[in-house]
């Protein structure tokens, strides 16, 4: 079973920055994909960014030039850097990894982008 321990929401304010990690315990055999995902109050879940095994990447729309996806095998994590945040970024913000047969989501964190 894997778990996923996120870290690095808070509050920040507009034109900020923050560095969201997601820490994957336990075998992750089977993941061929890492990605993030966020969910506003009244609003579905929707895809952040994503990345392949083979490092290939996507974004939403919204986020291209501002946010960028990373990861460190070594370390079992995936990172969210986000930058030039705006109000419309606030959300819960989740992690997920997944694979043909396997999906696993991390607990979530808000994100609140406010002056």
């Amino acid at each position: 079973q894997v778990q996923l321990v996120e870290s690095g929401g808070g509050l920040v304010q507009p034109g900020g920055s923050l560095r969201r990690s997601c820490e994957a315990s336990g075998s992750i055999v089977g993941i061929n994909r890492m990605g993030w995902y966020r969910q506003a109050p009244g609003k579905q879940r929707e895809l952040v960014a994503i990345m392949s095994n083979l490092l290939t990447t996507d974004y939403a729309d919204s986020v291209k030039g501002r946010f960028t996806i990373s990861r460190d095998n070594a370390k079992n994590t995936v990172y969210l850097q986000m930058n030039s945040l705006k109000p419309e970024d606030t959300a819960v913000y989740y992690c997920n990894l997944a694979g043909r047969y396997v999906n696993y989501w991390g607990q979530g964190t808000q994100v609140t982008v406010s002056s």
